[in-house]
């Protein structure tokens, strides 16, 4: 069994990551006809087989720790360590052609998030980060923002059109931002987590979505919780922010106005 320090875990998600996006790339603007899961939601050869790549490797190096994924469901629940993957996060504008999606790869330790690497193979970035030892886009130590007003700063959803109470919040927020786009999934927190964006919302969000959220804005300096403001990837929503205007819009979330104290 490979070493099962953080760091040593660290470098085998990387390189897995890695490898998953390389393989997605192959099926990258080539035209595919995506099938369709039960819920409705796409599903393409490349998650598929991302996926696949990703429990080879894992399982390789680690055939102890449970696994969690998006496509394929649990392996050895239970285990003390559990990766979570979502091997292609992003799959409607993978299937668009656009280059804003992501290989996403989190790591539990006796339930708490410890890992998580984004991988973004058409944009050749990579924000990687572990437990105390801090968050790094393609190698280089990164950090949120310094904006603390969200007047100031830069707002990303997924989807602007949520319907029901939901959207209506996400409705505020955009009004409230001095900036508002739909960069959305996980880069839209990559985004945050260097310092490009001071705030990212999803209304709907998986496990496999937060995972490797977690530790990533939270080594970058950031907050990243359900819209109950609880620090979670099991909430089933998602707000990430830089810190700094967290209360300002989790006050704007829950129906308030959002000015500053």
């Amino acid at each position: 069994m490979a070493e099962e320090t953080l760091e040593a875990l660290l470098e085998t998600a990387i390189d897995a990551a890695h490898q998953a996006g390389r393989v997605t790339l192959r099926h990258f603007r080539t035209g595919f006809v995506p099938d369709r899961k039960p819920d409705g939601t796409p599903v393409t050869i490349a998650d598929r087989e991302a996926e696949r790549t990703i429990r080879l490797i894992l399982g390789r190096r680690y055939p102890a720790h449970g696994i969690l994924g998006e496509e394929e469901g649990e392996t050895r629940p239970g285990a003390p360590f559990r990766w979570i993957l979502d091997p292609l996060d992003g799959t409607r504008a993978f299937v668009r052609g656009s280059p804003i999606y992501g290989v996403m790869i989190g790591l539990e330790r006796e339930g708490e998030p410890v890992l998580g690497v984004v991988h973004a193979p058409a944009l050749d970035e990579t924000v990687a980060a572990a437990k105390g030892l801090g968050c790094a886009w393609n190698g280089m130590r990164c950090r949120v923002s310094s904006v603390d007003r969200l007047c100031d700063g830069l707002l990303l959803t997924t989807d602007m059109k949520t319907p029901g109470a939901r959207g209506a919040a996400i409705g505020r927020a955009v009004a409230a931002a001095g900036m508002a786009r739909t960069w959305g999934d996980c880069y839209g927190y990559v985004m945050v987590a260097t310092g490009r964006a001071e705030a990212m919302i999803d209304p709907v969000m998986n496990v496999w979505d937060c995972a490797a959220l977690l530790p990533i804005v939270e080594e970058a300096g950031g907050t990243l919780t359900d819209w109950r403001g609880r620090r979670t990837i099991h909430g089933g929503n998602a707000v990430g922010t830089n810190g700094r205007v967290r209360g300002e819009l989790m006050r704007i979330l829950g129906g308030g106005r959002g000015k500053r104290k």
